[in-house]
């Protein structure tokens, strides 16, 4: 039986339906085209999906941070092209006010056929969730889809509120992203493995805590790492510290010690007094950093360590870059940990965050992947086992729990 128990599109008749969809097209722009349509491609399996089945498929979406409508460089008119070439077909784009514009497109569509609205950031009532936002959304369809997992963390009108007022299911991508996931963490192939870097701790404190509980080792790079040393007591230079959360790692580290998790933390690392690709790096241990430089990447002698460990897992989980891998000098960590997890093809490997997914891209790992996440926060909570709005407000299956 599937862990999944919302409700999904192929649950309901959705012929001849208008049916409004949050996707996640919140895309990197450059010049007005699309630089990578990621996001894009996930969401064609359930918009083929309603095509196929002869609805009228109204899509929405956000698309970075406007300010306000004024804000053109963020419009989702790019997003329609790019969707409109992978489809080989017309996909019609709708700007102007949505209870009227929009509406009255809407009204209008035939069976089979695509709309796209304009960005949902650029009304206010998006982000504040307001009910009467909501409620034009609403208006528009006859059926929700939210086929959005970046953004089901969120309790945006597009997400929560929308969903109060029409039949509300699951796209093909969310149901899909939310059973890997929940697999992951209650019926993992064991050794199950964590690998997590970024640059803070308190960016990731709930995860580590609940992964700890559950993984047979948490391999920890990145910036937090050195919060990680300074709670065992070792100086690290000029090193990025948080030192309100010194205390947290060491309850951690011995939560670890208590339930049979090894947390694995670098052994060497790659410093620089400067970021930048003209940087003067060199190699130390990491008890040998000197105050004037800082940790910005985990050295060779890591690499190998954790890469050993990675090998042996059946079940690996990946969010967080190992270093400054934007910059040349700093990018052989997280590379050397992206090819581990790629090359190992006896587990089951799960890549989730932006910056982890960017680094798959950068070198051309992205196939070796069992599952590449599209969503980095929500992902972050739904293994913290915080609550997701946008999933829990879909229907449930007769006779499921939430």
């Amino acid at each position: 039986m599937s862990s999944f128990t919302k409700k999904t599109v192929k649950d309901s008749d959705v012929a001849g339906k208008r049916v409004l969809v949050r996707v996640d097209f919140n895309v990197p722009l450059d010049g007005g085209a699309v630089t990578d349509d990621t996001r894009i491609r996930a969401a064609l399996p359930t918009i083929r999906y309603l095509i196929d089945h002869h609805a009228r498929v109204i899509l929405c979406s956000h698309l970075g941070r406007p300010k306000s409508s004024a804000d053109t460089q963020y419009s989702l008119r790019p997003a329609c092209r790019a969707l409109a070439r992978l489809l080989g077909r017309n996909v019609t784009f709708v700007d102007g006010d949505v209870a009227t514009d929009c509406h009255e497109a809407a009204q209008r569509m035939v069976d089979g056929e695509l709309i796209m609205i304009e960005n949902l950031r650029f009304h206010p009532g998006e982000k504040a969730n307001d009910l009467e936002f909501a409620r034009q959304l609403a208006d528009l369809a006859e059926l929700y889809v939210n086929d959005a997992f970046g953004t089901a963390h969120r309790a945006h009108a597009s997400t929560a509120g929308v969903a109060q007022h029409l039949p509300a299911v699951s796209g093909l991508l969310l149901a899909r992203e939310i059973e890997m996931l929940t697999d992951m963490l209650t019926n993992p192939v064991r050794p199950f493995i964590a690998i997590l870097g970024g640059s803070k701790v308190s960016e990731k404190l709930g995860v580590i805590s609940r992964l700890i509980q559950i993984c047979d080792a948490v391999l920890i790079g990145g910036g937090m790492a050195f919060t990680f040393l300074a709670a065992k007591g070792i100086e690290v230079g000029g090193s990025l510290v948080e030192p309100n959360l010194v205390a947290d790692c060491e309850a951690m580290l011995a939560a670890a010690a208590d339930n049979g998790c090894d947390i694995l933390l670098p052994i060497d690392f790659v410093v620089a007094a400067e970021m930048s690709n003209d940087a003067d790096a060199t190699i130390v241990g990491r008890e040998e950093i000197p105050p004037d430089q800082k940790g910005l990447d985990i050295g060779p002698a890591t690499e190998e360590y954790f890469a050993g460990t990675i090998a042996q897992a059946k079940t690996v989980f990946w969010n967080g870059p190992m270093g400054v891998f934007e910059l040349t000098p700093f990018q052989s960590g997280t590379k050397a940990i992206a090819e581990a997890v790629a090359r190992n093809n006896r587990a089951v490997t799960v890549v989730g965050g932006g910056d982890s997914v960017a680094a798959l891209k950068k070198f051309n790992l992205e196939s070796g992947i069992t599952f590449v996440s599209t969503g980095g926060g929500a992902s972050i909570c739904l293994l913290e086992g915080a609550a997701l709005p946008g999933l829990d407000a879909l229907d449930v299956l007769p006779g499921r729990d939430k």
